[in-house]
């Protein structure tokens, strides 16, 4: 199996890397050549940083094409992680500029109007419901909790595209899927066994 962690200077590439090497036989990838996105059965885009300088490092490398040939006209399947999750929707607030499209959502910043008892952005670790609904989260446990750090979340329009939600000071998508495509805001590279599981059931797809 060929897989591909997508390097578009945005994420913890390095990090991704080990978790999948400590739990796949297949080794992954890490590259934006075209000729690898091409030959690629399974795509990781993990993203840390701002939106729209995000969305410019893709168009800046010609990814976005090749990307979407791979995603939507090849059916790859495509994990996005945290920021990389953000640039599958249609539009955020970060910038204000348009993401990739491919699910139909906006990105917003949390607002809470307790600021002394809600942090933005959220860091640590929380717990995510109504994971049972989901692959990713086959083998998971009741209790499994799962590292955040994100100052905006995704606001999906179709609902049922959910999968998992999180409480914070308001209740946001933690998890999403729409056929061969799925985010998570959490980092499972940061997040133990239960990170290392979702992981193996994304490979195992």
């Amino acid at each position: 199996m060929n897989l591909l962690i997508l390097d578009y200077e945005m994420g913890n590439l390095l990090s991704v890397k080990k978790a999948i090497d400590y739990i796949s036989k297949d080794d992954a990838i890490i590259s934006s050549e075209p000729s690898d996105i091409a030959k690629a059965d399974k795509i990781i885009m993990p993203g840390v940083g701002h939106f729209s300088q995000a969305m410019t490092k893709l168009i800046e490398k010609d990814l976005v094409i090749h990307l979407n040939e791979a995603v939507i006209n090849k059916n790859v399947p495509i994990l996005g992680i945290c920021l990389g999750m953000q640039l599958m929707s249609s539009f955020s607030e970060e910038g204000s500029v348009e993401g990739l499209g491919w699910v139909d959502a906006q990105v917003l910043k949390f607002k809470p109007e307790d600021k002394s008892k809600f942090k933005v952005p959220h860091i640590g670790w929380n717990r995510v419901e109504n994971k049972e609904s989901n692959i990713l989260f086959n083998s998971s446990k009741p209790d499994d909790e799962y590292y955040f750090v994100h100052s905006y979340y995704v606001s999906l329009t179709d609902q049922s595209v959910k999968k998992s939600y999180t409480k914070y000071s308001n209740t946001f998508c933690s998890a999403f899927q729409l056929e061969n495509i799925f985010g998570v805001q959490f980092h499972p590279e940061k997040s133990h066994d239960a990170g290392l599981n979702l992981f193996k059931n994304f490979i195992e797809l």
